[in-house]
C-alpha cells in the first residue's frame, strides 16, 4: 500500500541545479531511512544520498560538496538539491526507502520508477 513518487528530473546544463523531489504515500507508520541512488547506462546502480532515522545523511564521495538531501517528516517527503552539476551526473536517479506499516510490522524496502536527469550542453 506503499508508493514512492519522484519528481523533478529533466535537462540540466552543465553547472546548473536540480532539486528532485519523493513523496511517500499509504500505510507509513515510520521510515527508517530514505534517499537517492542513481544508474547511467552501462554502470551498476550505487548510492547518491540517504538520510537515516536520527537525521544523519551520507554522501557518494562523487557529490559530497554539491548535493544536499534534507527531508520533511510532516510530508513524508525527502528532497534533493543538486548544484554545480556535471555530465558525469548524468544518470537516472531512483527513490529509496525503508517503511514500517505499523509499529510491530517489518521494515519493508520500496522503490520509485526513477526520474531522468540529464546535464549536458
Amino acid at each position: 500500500q506503499v508508493q514512492l513518487v519522484e519528481s523533478g528530473g529533466g535537462l540540466v546544463q552543465p553547472g546548473g541545479s536540480l532539486r528532485l523531489s519523493c513523496v511517500a504515500s499509504g500505510s507509513i507508520f515510520s521510515i527508517t531511512v530514505m534517499g537517492w541512488y542513481r544508474q547511467a547506462p552501462g554502470k551498476e546502480r550505487e548510492l547518491v544520498a540517504r538520510i537515516t532515522s536520527r537525521g544523519s545523511t551520507n554522501y557518494a564521495d562523487s557529490v559530497k560538496g554539491r548535493f544536499t538531501l534534507s527531508r520533511d517528516n510532516a510530508k513524508n517527503t525527502v528532497y534533493l538539491q543538486m548544484n554545480s552539476l556535471k555530465p558525469e551526473d548524468t544518470a537516472v536517479y531512483y527513490c529509496n526507502a525503508g517503511i514500517k506499516g505499523c509499529l510491530t510490522c517489518r521494515d519493508e524496502v520500496y522503490w520509485g520508477k526513477g526520474t531522468q536527469v540529464t546535464v549536458s550542453s
